[in-house]
C-alpha cells in the first residue's frame, strides 16, 4: 500500500514538473523551453523591447540595446551594447534567464557568441503583421505574463482585422518605399513593410528584387514611375524632398510624396500596427488625388 502511494506521489510530482516547463516556438521555427517563467530578460533589438513591455514584462527586462527608447520606462534600463556589438561580460553580469535576439545583416557572429553563454534564446523576426500579436503572446508565455499579453495580442489582432476589412477591396496604388537616400535603399516584397502596404492596397514597385534591403537607382525609380513615395523623417536625411525636381514622376504630379514616422513602420513591434494604419490613410489620400488631378487637367 505504501509503495503504491509513493508511486502515485512520484507520478504526480513528475506531471507537475512537466507542466511547469514552458515551451514555445520562436520566429526561426525552433522550440524554446524554460523550466519556469523568465524573470530576467535581455532584449537585443528595440522592437523586441517594445514587445516585451506590451506583453506585460517590462519589469522583467534587465538589459537592452541602443535605441530601445519606447516606452519611456525602457530608457532607464541598462544598455549592454548595440545591434552591431554587445558586451558579453555585461550580459552575464545581469544573470538573464532569457535573451531575445533579432537576426539582421551583421548579427550572425554576434548571436553565435551570445548562444555560447548557455542562456535560452528566443529569435524574434516578424515577417508579417500577424506575427506581431503572435510574438507578444509567446513572449507573455515565456514570462508568465499571459494575463497582460493575451488581451494585448487580441487587441492588436482586432486592429489588423479592422484595417483589412476597411481596405481589402481598395484600388491598387504603386508605391516606392524609401529607407534611405545615400545610397538609395528600399525594401523587397518579403519585408514586413511590404506586408503592410499590401494590406492597404499598395504595391511595392521593387517587391520582386531578391535582396531584402536592396540599393536602387534614381533612374530605376523614374522608370517604374510610382504613384506614391514614402520616406521617414530622420535627421541628416533628405527624405521625399529629393523627388520634387522630377516633375514627370507621377508621385510628384499627384502630390503623393509622403513622410511618415520611422519608429512606427521601421520597427516590427506593436506600434507598427498604428504605422500600418497611417500607410493606409496616406494611400487613400493618393486615391483621392487621382480624381482631383484628373478634374484639374480636364478643366484646362
Amino acid at each position: 500500500m505504501k509503495t503504491s502511494t509513493t508511486l502515485i506521489f512520484l507520478a504526480a510530482l513528475a506531471a507537475a514538473q512537466a507542466q511547469a516547463a514552458i515551451t514555445v516556438k520562436d520566429d526561426d521555427g525552433k522550440l524554446v523551453t524554460l523550466q519556469k517563467p523568465a524573470q530576467r530578460v535581455i532584449s537585443l533589438a528595440p522592437h523586441v523591447t517594445e514587445m516585451l513591455f506590451a506583453a506585460g514584462g517590462g519589469s522583467h527586462v534587465v538589459g537592452v540595446v541602443a535605441y530601445s527608447d519606447f516606452p519611456e520606462a525602457a530608457r532607464k534600463i541598462p544598455q549592454i551594447g548595440s545591434n552591431r556589438e554587445v558586451d558579453l561580460e555585461r550580459i552575464m553580469a545581469l544573470k538573464p534567464d532569457l535573451i531575445v535576439v533579432w537576426r539582421h545583416g551583421s548579427s550572425e557572429r554576434q548571436i553565435d557568441m551570445v548562444r555560447k553563454l548557455g542562456v535560452p534564446l528566443f529569435h524574434s523576426e516578424p515577417q508579417a503583421l500577424d506575427d506581431i500579436p503572435e510574438g507578444v503572446a509567446r513572449l507573455g508565455q515565456l514570462m508568465g505574463t499571459e494575463q497582460v499579453a493575451n488581451p494585448a495580442a487580441a487587441d492588436l489582432r482586432r486592429q489588423l482585422a479592422g484595417l483589412r476589412k476597411r481596405y481589402a477591396s481598395r484600388p491598387t496604388v504603386r508605391v516606392f518605399y524609401q529607407v534611405w537616400d545615400k545610397p538609395l535603399y528600399t525594401l523587397n516584397g518579403k519585408h514586413i513593410v511590404s506586408d503592410a502596404l499590401r494590406m492597404c492596397g499598395g504595391e511595392n514597385i521593387f517587391a520582386k528584387l531578391p535582396v531584402t534591403a536592396p540599393v536602387v537607382s534614381v533612374e530605376g525609380v523614374l522608370q517604374e514611375n510610382p504613384e506614391a513615395i514614402f520616406a521617414t523623417a530622420e535627421k541628416n536625411y533628405g527624405g521625399v524632398s529629393m523627388w520634387k525636381p522630377y516633375g514627370t514622376l507621377l508621385a510628384v504630379r499627384n502630390d503623393n510624396l509622403f513622410t511618415i514616422d520611422g519608429n512606427l513602420v521601421n520597427r516590427s513591434g506593436p506600434r507598427m500596427i498604428a504605422g500600418a494604419a497611417t500607410l493606409c490613410e496616406k494611400l487613400e489620400l493618393a486615391r483621392e488625388h487621382r480624381t482631383e488631378h484628373r478634374t484639374e487637367r480636364g478643366s484646362k
